[in-house]
């Protein structure tokens, strides 16, 4: 081999080895990257809602997001037949909080029906729409649904909308428990009795056919089998405790139920009354067993089917009936 080959090689550095690592950098390094795949499995930080763009809410925990609702289903006061005490005790609670008076959580209980859910969304609207017109300090109000099986992430859904400028009512739709059920707990720590309490632009409003939120063959199965019945069954009474309205919906009389179908039938301009209506009617009850607003609002739906009319309101007040197949004239 040439000299000159030979002398390049001798000068040719060899790869090193890397220098070998302390223990303390390759704990390091595993805990970085532990981290960083912590940070990918963690959901997304909450994206805070535009309260500006509508008045109604869906609470959905996985993402810690309020989903807006463009339009509510729901039913123009005047329609709610039967239940006037309540509707009055329920619009002058929400006037006050709407106004920024103290006002208290409200536990509508009773017959399946008639018109707990959509007392709630009728009071919400009635409120908002006088506070437009209204010089007396009362805002628009936040309609926030939590659904019955979120109920554990209510504190959650309490910390997004505590300090918030807006007044919300946070509604829950046939709220129940049942025997092994401990979500309720969490309820009655956010209600009343935490360490911070009932944010106070915010208050609860939830509906139930059960008075105390409980089966009643679960409240006496503790009471039979406790050592003290009273301290076993009184954890489960007082969560309806937490609520300081409690409004009772009960089966309404034949005469009621005649006037929800009338007052149906009138609102959406359906061309049948008289004796022909109230015979329907009845039989439509009877064969159901039951008479409720529910009940006339499912025979008025069948009865505007059978005469071919449309049953829409584009907007609050604004009924468009039409027969089927043409074209719907705006009537007011």
């Amino acid at each position: 081999m040439p000299k000159r080959v030979k002398k390049s090689l001798r000068k040719r550095p060899s790869n090193p080895l890397p220098p070998p690592r302390s223990p303390d950098v390759i704990v390091g390094d595993i805990a970085l990257r532990i981290a960083e795949a912590l940070e990918r499995l963690a959901p997304a930080p909450p994206v805070p809602a535009d309260f500006a763009i509508a008045d109604a809410f869906i609470w959905h925990p996985s993402g810690r997001r309020l989903a807006p609702v463009a339009r509510v289903n729901r039913v123009d006061m005047s329609l709610l037949k039967g239940i006037d005490r309540v509707r009055d005790l329920l619009l002058a609670n929400t006037e006050r909080f709407a106004r920024g008076l103290p006002a208290n959580n409200a536990l509508l209980w009773g017959a399946r029906g008639m018109g707990k859910s959509s007392l709630v969304k009728a009071v919400h609207a009635t409120v908002n729409a006088a506070a437009d017109h209204s010089a007396k300090g009362s805002r628009r109000l936040k309609l926030i649904e939590i659904h019955r099986e979120d109920i554990e992430s209510l504190p959650d859904l309490m910390t997004l909308t505590r300090g918030l400028a807006h007044r919300c009512i946070v509604f829950c739709d046939d709220l129940s428990f049942d025997a092994e059920d401990t979500s309720y707990k969490s309820l009655k720590a956010v209600l009343e009795g935490g360490i911070e309490g009932r944010p106070e632009n915010v208050v609860f409003y939830a509906t139930s056919n059960r008075r105390h939120l409980m089966p009643r063959e679960m409240m006496e199965n503790e009471r039979s089998t406790a050592i003290n019945p009273g301290e076993a069954i009184e954890e489960k009474v007082s969560l309806s405790d937490r609520f300081g309205l409690w409004l009772g919906f009960h089966r309404c009389s034949q005469d009621e139920y005649l006037d929800m179908v009338t007052a149906y039938v009138a609102r959406y301009r359906i061309a049948f009354n008289g004796d022909d209506l109230t015979r329907e009617a009845l039989e439509w009850a009877t064969t159901r067993g039951a008479r409720s607003g529910r009940v006339a609002w499912q025979y008025v739906q069948d009865l505007a089917g059978r005469l071919g009319v449309r049953m829409i309101e584009d907007e609050p007040g604004l009924v468009v009936p039409a027969k089927a197949g043409t074209q719907n004239p705006r009537q007011t």
